[in-house]
Parts: structure tokens; C-alpha cells; sequence
């Protein structure tokens, strides 16, 4: 779906859960649900667990987002830590899939927004789409985790 075969290799056990079934009001909720949920994660913190934190923020905020502004609203919102990589799904009410924007307008220039779902694909190393018995689809990302060693 983002243009690239990616897969990811888990076998770690989800570490917590955070479940939002209603959906989230805004993306500094779902921020503040993936904050929650990654704040149990054992070691010593490093500037790589920073940045990817960062990055699982990142998705979850564009994945909200877009369904916000493409998707009829999020209806749930599920965020899974394991040891080395973070699950974040948007559930929404439409059966469309994304579409990647063409990044450049007509005269040459930079558009400016329609980077979310580039920005998905950048940051996961894995995206599942799947359509909802009940109409919609869910959005699963899948984004690495530093473990404290490097990435």
C-alpha cells in the first residue's frame, strides 16, 4: 500500500495495551495514549529511544489525522508496545484506502500538505489496511523501537 513491500519480524509480547474504542478526540489525545503506553518501557533512555518515540508520536498523529479529515472520523484507536516495535491502529468509517498526493503542484512547487500518508510509510516498517465487517477500514503501522543499543 505505501508504494514498498514491508515487513516486520515480532515475536516479542505485547508489553501494555491502550485502547481507545469510542476514538480519540483530537491527535494530541492519541499522542498522549502512545505516550501512556510506550512510559513502561524498561532501560536506560538514549537520544535513538527519543527519536523513535518521536516517530511512533508522528504516525499516530497523521494516521488520526487522516481519518479525520478523509476517513468520516476515527471510530477506535489501538496502541501495542512490545519490546522492539510499537503496533498503532486508526479505525475510520470509509472503505477508500489512501491515496499518495502527488508532492509537487502544477508550477514545480512543493504542495503544501497531503505529507501524511508519506510520512506513514516513511516511518513503519510495516502497514496493514483491512476492511471492517461493519463498513470502514483499520490502519495498522507498525514502527520500530530503539532497544537502547541502536536501531
Amino acid at each position: 500500500m505505501c508504494g514498498q513491500d514491508k515487513r516486520s519480524a515480532t515475536g516479542a509480547v505485547a508489553v501494555s495495551r491502550q485502547v481507545v474504542s469510542t476514538g480519540p478526540g483530537s491527535p494530541a489525545d492519541v499522542r498522549q495514549a502512545v505516550r501512556h503506553a510506550l512510559a513502561g518501557r524498561s532501560g536506560s533512555r538514549t537520544r535513538d529511544d527519543d527519536d523513535s518515540v518521536g516517530d511512533a508520536l508522528l504516525v499516530a498523529s497523521e494516521l488520526v489525522t487522516n481519518a479525520m479529515l478523509h476517513g468520516g472520523g476515527v471510530t477506535a484507536f489501538e496502541v501495542t508496545p512490545t519490546e522492539r516495535e510499537v503496533h498503532v491502529s486508526v479505525s475510520d468509517r470509509s472503505d477508500q484506502l489512501p491515496v499518495p498526493v502527488r508532492q509537487i503542484d502544477d508550477a514545480g512547487r512543493l504542495r503544501i500538505g497531503g505529507h501524511g500518508w508519506m510520512i506513514v510509510c516513511t516511518l513503519a516498517s510495516d502497514v496493514v489496511i483491512s476492511n471492517l465487517r461493519t463498513g470502514g477500514k483499520r490502519i495498522t503501522a507498525v514502527v520500530p523501537l530503539s532497544t537502547g543499543a541502536g536501531r
